[in-house]
C-alpha cells in the first residue's frame, strides 16, 4: 500500500481530504469459512479534492496485482449489463460501418459481457483482461481473444507494432481502478487510429454527491471523475473530448467519447456540460464538504432504523454482495447481529462471506426459502432489475429497504 500526496491525474500537491470512511477491507476480498479465524487486512479509505484539475480520489494505493489478478466480480450475472453493452455495440457497429476488417479493444474486458456483442455482428475483437479467472471464462466460453494483461503505454506500443490498432476502444469503468491514470490514457492514444474513437464509462462525481453515493467508494476505485477532470487527462495526452451522455447506470455515469484532437474538437454537450460544472457542481471543493455530514446523517437514520426491527423481532438479510455494499456495511457497522445473509446471484461469490463483517453469501433463492422480514437492498443501482426478480419474495410480504441516497422501504 503507498499513500498519495499528488494528484494522480494532473500531479498537483495541494490535495485537500473531505471525507474519510477509516479503516476498511478490500471489498471484493471475499473470505472462504477457513478465512474466518484468521486477521483481515484493512487500509485507509480517505477521499481527497484536488483544486487544479478537479479530480476527487483517494489517498491510498493497493497493488492492482494484490486486487485483480483473481476477480470475483463477472459483469454477465447483471441483465443489466448484458443489454446496456449490447445498446453501444451495436449503436457503433452502425454508426461506424465496422466490420471484418475493423478492430474494437475493450480495456479490462471482464467475461466478454461487451465485446461478445461485437463478435455476433461479424467485428473482430481483442479484450484485455488482468484477472486470469475472469479472462478465461470469457476465452473459453464465448471465444473472446483476450490478453491477460494490464493496459497502459507499452501494451499500446505492441499492439501497434502487431498491426492491431483499433477502431474503437471501450473503457467501461476501468479509469476509476488504475493508479497510473496518465499511462493508461498514452497507451489510448497510441492504440486508437486516427479516426478512431474511445468510449469511456465511468461513474459521474456529481451524482456521488447530489445522491450521496458514498458506497461507491472503495479501494478499488482510486478515482471519481467530473467531466472537467476528464477533459484535463484527454487534453495532456492529445485527446479530446467530443461529445458526452449521461447514463442512468451505476446510479448516474458519464459516457465520453474520445477522438484525436487532429480529428475532432469539443461538440456543443461538452461545452455545456463544462459550463454547468464551472458555474457551481463538482469543479469545486464545496459540494464534497457537504458530502460528508450527510453521510453521517444517512449513517445515523440506517442504523436506526435496522435496530428498531431487530428490536421489533423482525428478521433481516441483505441482497448484493457488491463492493458498494461492503462499503456501507463496513462503515455503518451492520454485520451478523443484523443481517442473517447476503443474497447474491453470482456463483463465484456464494458460499464466501463479505470482508471485514463477515455475513454469509447465499444465492437469492434463500430469500423465498427463508423469507427474512425485510432485505436491504445494497446493490440499489440495479433496484428496478433485482426487484423485479425478487417479485415472489415480495408478494409474500417482504419487504426492501433502499439505502440511498435516502433510507426508503419499498
Amino acid at each position: 500500500m503507498t499513500t498519495t500526496t499528488t494528484c494522480r491525474s494532473c500531479g498537483a500537491g495541494d490535495l485537500t481530504l473531505v471525507l474519510s470512511l477509516g479503516l476498511s477491507p478490500l471489498a471484493n476480498a471475499l473470505l472462504t469459512k477457513e478465512q474466518l479465524t484468521q486477521p483481515e487486512e484493512k487500509f485507509p479509505l480517505d477521499l481527497a479534492f484536488c483544486a487544479k484539475c478537479s479530480l476527487c480520489q483517494i489517498t491510498e494505493s493497493v497493488p492492482p496485482e494484490k486486487m485483480f489478478r483473481e476477480y470475483l466480480y463477472f459483469s454477465s450475472f447483471s441483465d443489466t449489463m448484458v443489454k446496456h453493452a449490447g445498446a453501444i455495440a451495436n449503436r457503433l457497429v452502425d454508426e461506424k460501418k465496422l466490420g471484418k476488417d475493423s478492430l474494437v479493444l475493450e480495456i479490462a474486458s471482464n467475461d466478454g459481457y461487451l465485446l461478445q456483442h461485437y463478435k455476433t455482428r461479424g467485428v473482430p475483437v481483442l479484450g484485455i483482461e488482468p484477472a486470469r479467472n475472469v479472462a478465461k471464462v470469457a476465452v473459453e466460453e464465448r471465444g473472446i481473444r483476450t490478453i491477460t494483461e494490464f493496459f497502459g503505454k507499452e501494451l499500446a506500443e505492441t499492439l501497434v507494432k502487431n498491426d492491431e490498432r483499433a477502431d474503437v476502444i471501450h473503457a467501461n469503468n476501468v479509469l476509476a481502478h488504475v493508479p497510473d491514470l496518465n499511462g493508461v490514457i498514452e497507451g489510448v492514444a497510441i492504440a486508437l487510429k486516427d479516426d478512431g474513437v474511445a468510449v469511456i464509462e465511468a461513474p459521474y462525481a456529481r451524482e456521488l454527491v447530489d445522491h450521496c453515493e458514498f458506497d461507491t467508494i472503495y479501494h478499488e476505485h482510486l478515482c471519481y471523475f467530473s467531466l472537467t477532470a476528464l477533459s484535463h487527462l484527454m487534453d495532456r495526452h492529445g485527446l479530446v473530448v467530443s461529445d458526452v451522455e449521461l447514463l442512468p447506470i451505476h446510479g448516474g455515469s458519464l459516457r465520453v467519447f474520445v477522438k484525436k484532437k487532429s480529428a475532432a474538437a469539443r461538440g456543443p454537450a461538452v461545452v455545456k456540460l463544462l459550463a454547468e460544472e464551472a458555474a457551481g457542481g463538482v469543479a469545486t471543493l464545496t459540494p464534497y464538504i457537504a458530502l460528508a455530514k450527510r453521510v453521517e446523517a444517512l449513517k445515523t437514520e440506517l442504523v436506526r432504523v435496522l435496530a428498531k426491527l431487530k428490536a421489533e423481532g423482525k428478521t433481516i438479510a441483505a441482497y448484493g454482495a457488491a463492493a458498494k455494499g461492503s462499503t456501507l456495511l463496513n462503515y455503518f457497522g451492520i454485520g451478523t447481529d443484523t443481517l442473517d445473509f447476503v443474497a447474491d446471484r453470482s456463483t463465484y461469490k456464494q458460499g464466501r462471506y463479505m470482508a471485514g463483517v463477515h455475513v454469509p453469501i447465499v444465492a437469492p433463492s434463500e430469500l423465498t426459502a427463508r423469507q427474512p422480514d425485510f432485505c436491504v437492498l445494497l446493490t440499489w443501482n440495479f433496484a428496478e432489475e433485482i426487484l423485479a426478480q425478487q417479485a415472489e419474495y415480495r408478494e409474500k410480504g417482504g419487504k426492501f429497504i433502499i439505502p440511498i441516497p435516502e433510507v426508503r422501504t419499498v
